[in-house]
């Protein structure tokens, strides 16, 4: 037989472990709500949080002026080695689906680069898209982004996916999966993973 006071300590670990998980499950659609201080309001189903940034096309962009189509944010440190080794599959991914009307745009939360950089990264590393400045990571910590690369996507406004592009090792492409459902007028079935990359540096507080 079990005595008392064994049966006290696997409650109290069978508990704790509920607890855990329904920590874990409430927090799924939460994506580093909390990041040096700094809260995060972006969360899957919820309007993605708005902003005008400045790209190295020197234009103004909003997300707000999208509000009708789908977007992706792909967070850029033209440094980070995985930025640089996912390079060509990231163009390729952003090329078939601006045909399809897809919005893509980056954004550079790094505070030691500045407008210039960024110009030079667009054209040494060939990217066809705009790449934004948020050098005093307003932007980069309203979304809670922990990596680069860290994608979300937006369909019409709604937050529908964040974390990383595609599994580390292996076929399965998350960002083209939500944005194929988006496109074919289904949900999102993978609406959260957990990115991989270099962390995103941010501005000491």
């Amino acid at each position: 037989m079990i005595s008392r006071s064994r049966k006290s300590v696997l409650a109290m670990v069978a508990l704790f472990g509920l607890a855990a998980s329904a920590v874990l499950a409430g927090d799924k659609h939460k994506h580093d709500a909390k990041h040096e201080g700094h809260e995060a309001t972006a969360e899957i189903g919820k309007p993605a949080p708005d902003f005008e940034l400045k790209g190295q096309d020197g234009k103004t962009y909003k997300l707000s002026d999208f509000k009708n189509q789908i977007v992706v944010l792909e967070w850029f440190n033209k440094d980070c080695p995985v930025v640089v080794e996912w390079r060509e599959r990231m163009a390729k991914l952003q090329a078939a689906y601006a045909e399809k009307g897809v919005v893509w745009l980056a954004i550079d939360s790094s505070h030691m680069h500045t407008d210039k950089d960024n110009v030079e990264a667009a054209r040494d590393m060939k990217v066809h898209y705009p790449i934004l400045s948020d050098f005093d990571g307003k932007i980069g910590h309203a979304y809670g982004a922990r990596t680069t690369p860290d994608m979300f996507v937006i369909n019409k406004g709604t937050l529908v996916y964040m974390g990383a592009i595609a599994e580390r090792k292996g076929d399965k492409n998350y960002v083209a999966e939500a944005l194929d459902a988006i496109l074919a007028g289904k949900p999102v079935q993978t609406s959260s993973t957990k990115p991989f990359g270099c962390s995103v540096k941010y501005k000491k507080a």
